[in-house]
């Protein structure tokens, strides 16, 4: 069982990377972000997608946390 386990986990990770790898081959194209005026330098499609997932990934946790702690706070305030 433990095995079968490790196997899983296995090709999951590969598929997850081999499907990383082909959205990252077929989005090659440069392209230039323009916000409020301000010019990001041309990079590729994949790039900034992956740097926005890669950010969502960071931030979401840490809005969790501050919304858990926060609500603990008020918790233990009304409790006393």
């Amino acid at each position: 069982m433990r095995n079968l386990k490790r196997l899983l986990l296995v090709v999951f990770v590969l598929a997850v990377a081999a499907v990383v790898l082909l959205f990252v081959l077929e989005n090659q194209q440069a392209v230039a972000l323009v916000l409020f005026g301000w010019s990001a330098p041309a990079l590729p499609v994949a790039v900034i997608v992956l740097a926005a997932l890669l950010t969502g990934l960071a931030v979401g946790p840490l809005l969790g946390m501050y919304i858990a702690l926060r609500t603990k706070s008020r918790v233990r305030r009304t409790n006393t």
